[in-house]
C-alpha cells in the first residue's frame, strides 16, 4: 500500500528510509546531507562499502544503526566525474533497477514499513511524472505501508 504524504521524511515512523545516491557519494546535498548529519557513521560506512564493492548504478545498500534505524541507499545517480565533484544525474533505468533491488531487500530484511522521497528528482534531475509511475509499479505490490513523501515540509510530521 502506497500512501502519498507531505512532511519531513526525517520524522517518519517507518522502519526504513530509502533515498537515491551515487556510488562514492559525499552526502553533501539535500536529503543525503540531512541523513549524514543525523547518522555520520552511515555515510562513512557507505563510502567504505563503495571502495570495496564499486557498486553499479541500480544497486542498493542497507545500513542499520543504533535503535533499529535503517537507511537504504539506492544508487540511482552517476558517480562524480572528479574526486570531490558532485554526483551526476540519475537515469530512469537505474531508478527502475534500484526499485527492484529495494523490493528484494524489503522482503529479505523483513522491513515492515518504508518511507521514500520523490526519488531522483532533486539532484538526480529526473522528471517526477516519469519516476512516480515506476515507484507505483515496483512498490505497490509490497504488503507493507510505503510512505511516499511527495512534498517536503521541514519539521512537519506527516500523517502516515
Amino acid at each position: 500500500m502506497i500512501k502519498e504524504v507531505e512532511g519531513d521524511i526525517l520524522l517518519t515512523g517507518a522502519q526504513a528510509i530509502a533515498h537515491g545516491v551515487a556510488s562514492m557519494d559525499h552526502f553533501d546535498r539535500g536529503l543525503a546531507l540531512a541523513l549524514r548529519k543525523d547518522y555520520p557513521s552511515m555515510a562513512k560506512d557507505f563510502r567504505h562499502y563503495c571502495h570495496l564493492e564499486n557498486p553499479p548504478m541500480g544497486d542498493a545498500w542497507i545500513w542499520s544503526g543504533v535503535g533499529g534505524v535503517r537507511i537504504i541507499n539506492l544508487i540511482t545517480q552517476e558517480p562524480a566525474k572528479q574526486l570531490n565533484g558532485h554526483p551526476g544525474e540519475a537515469t530512469l533505468p537505474s531508478v527502475n533497477h534500484a526499485l527492484r533491488e529495494l523490493v528484494k531487500m524489503v522482503k529479505k530484511e523483513n522491513i515492515q514499513s518504508l518511507a521514500l522521497p520523490k526519488l531522483a528528482t532533486g539532484y538526480g534531475n529526473l522528471d517526477w511524472e516519469k519516476v512516480k509511475p515506476l515507484i507505483y509499479e515496483r512498490l505497490e505490490a509490497l504488503d507493507i505501508p510505503v510512505y511516499l513523501y511527495s512534498l517536503y515540509v521541514k519539521d512537519k510530521k506527516a500523517a502516515e
